[in-house]
């Protein structure tokens, strides 16, 4: 290998000093295009380690421009700078020095790509962009309005058409850019006891395991099922045996089976059937 790293050559982590980060990640020397056109291919070939470190460390001043045209998204600096640089080690690992293009090129990707699912996973509690198109509205919106306020319709056309997404699409983006997230048991402004009354706990109740409301649910359920199989006593032996093996049995059985059991025809079982409903929901209404 005809180039390395100076042996004094060590890096500060970006989360104790960007500015201290900033000045030594400059001292580090850029490589020609022989030199790192050697490294990919000392690395691709037999996976040297140092070769690895040199691609990586001299490219960092590059992951730090990127992630500084992220600031505007209010995580911190320091992460989205570690965030670039493990996007740019998963692109010197894929690096192909045979493409014929620099590495600067080829990394540009997949350090966005790193940045991108950072600041997706926690620029807010809950995700904004999930799908494809929902993702690069994301990231372009802001920018492809003029100025401050709501788009127009004519605004949102040409951004869905400068995009390749539907302007349902850019609406639903738009909306969601511009909302912010709530605790859902803090006070929201104001004292606390008017500010309660805003939060999502003061209204979004869950009464699921209430025990008045359980209780009432059983009740109620219980009372159900008594009053439905007092009305079904109310019926001749036919109609219930009809009602049980149609209804309220596991194996239901099928007009043609009662049929002949009973030497009847099948639309002679469904007459029958039909009546017993009938008659049903008549005793069942008398005992409510």
């Amino acid at each position: 290998m005809s180039y390395k790293l100076p042996l004094n050559q060590s890096l500060t982590i970006p989360g104790s000093s960007i500015e201290n980060y900033s000045q030594t990640i400059k001292t580090i020397p850029m490589l020609t295009v022989e030199q790192e056109r050697e490294l990919a291919e000392i690395l691709q070939s037999n996976n040297d380690l140092e070769a690895a470190r040199i691609l990586v460390m001299s490219h960092l001043r590059f992951v730090m421009h990127i992630a500084n045209s992220y600031r505007g998204y209010g995580l911190p600096q320091a992460d989205l700078i570690q965030e670039g640089n493990i996007g740019l080690m998963k692109a010197v690992k894929r690096f192909d020095p045979s493409f014929g293009v620099r590495l600067v090129s080829f990394a540009v990707h997949w350090i966005r790509a790193e940045i991108h699912e950072y600041i997706l996973r926690n620029w807010r509690i809950v995700k904004v962009a999930t799908t494809k198109s929902q993702r690069k509205l994301f990231f372009n919106l802001r920018s492809a309005k003029k100025r401050l306020g709501w788009l127009t319709q004519a605004e949102v056309e040409k951004v869905a058409e400068d995009l390749g997404v539907n302007t349902k699409d850019v609406r639903e983006m738009e909306k969601r850019l511009n909302s912010h997230d709530i605790s859902f048991d803090s006070p929201t402004d104001g004292d606390e006891e008017e500010g309660e009354t805003y939060a999502p706990s003061g209204y979004l109740e869950d009464n699921r395991y209430d025990p008045a409301v359980l209780v009432e649910q059983y009740n109620w359920r219980d009372r159900g099922y008594g009053h439905l199989y007092t009305a079904i006593k109310k019926l001749d032996n036919r109609s219930q045996d009809i009602l049980q093996k149609r209804w309220l049995s596991d194996k239901k059985v099928t007009l043609q089976e009662l049929a002949k059991d009973y030497q009847v025809s099948a639309e002679r079982i469904r007459q029958i059937e039909s009546n017993a409903i009938k008659k049903l929901g008549k005793n069942i209404a008398f005992l409510l």
